[in-house]
């Protein structure tokens, strides 16, 4: 039985190469191409394919976790299956969060992927073995929730800023910025401003 496919991604050339590798005409037929999601939404609506095929940055407008809860939402909904290049935790828990039924990085074999649109239109989750334990782990322990004012202090720790110049960029006191660190540590469990960017990074947080 063929399956067919929508494949989004923001790069021309990869969506050539996709449908290159996989549209055989067999067990996968690529019934449309799509660079942005609110194009992705268009063709899903019309072309009603089995699988969407989805990057998870996708330039201008809504990015792949976007696109996929409302591909999620249409009726009759397809299955979105994320190709990318992204593995951070943050990332894969929200797009399975969001309704994808797999997740696979651009590096695999041609034949995984073909075998993860097979089984993600048969209704089957499709996560390599490393990245499911981290899915598994992540809902148990759930990522940590930083305010917006958290998150840019973060950033500005990440480029290197110290306490000073995060004040005068936030136009807060450094009294204000100390707080915020205070916070920043307890909520992710680090006693040191290297190690809160480090793991800021490695979850997805910035």
């Amino acid at each position: 039985m063929t399956t067919t496919v929508l494949l989004v991604d923001d790069h021309p050339v990869v969506r050539s190469g996709l449908r290159a590798v996989l549209d055989n005409g067999e067990t996968v037929r690529i019934v449309g191409e799509a660079a942005t999601g609110e194009e992705a939404l268009t063709l899903a609506a019309h072309l009603h394919p089995d699988v969407v095929l989805c990057d998870l940055r996708l330039g201008q407008g809504i990015d792949g976790i976007q696109t996929t809860a409302a591909l999620r939402a249409l009726i009759p909904a397809p299955a979105v299956l994320i190709l990318t290049t992204f593995d951070r935790d943050a990332e894969i828990l929200g797009a399975i969060e969001a309704g994808a039924t797999g997740y696979l990085l651009k590096d695999v074999d041609p034949e995984v992927i073909i075998d993860g649109i097979q089984r993600a239109a048969a209704g089957g989750m499709v996560l390599a073995p490393d990245l499911a334990s981290r899915v598994i782990r992540g809902m148990h322990t759930p990522l940590p929730k930083l305010t917006d004012r958290e998150i840019e202090v973060l950033k500005l720790l990440a480029k290197g800023a110290a306490n000073k110049e995060i004040a005068r960029t936030l136009f807060v006191t450094e009294a204000t910025v100390k707080s915020h660190l205070a916070h920043i540590f307890t909520k992710l469990d680090v006693d040191s401003r290297s190690r809160a960017v480090h793991i800021a990074h490695e979850t997805g947080l910035i």
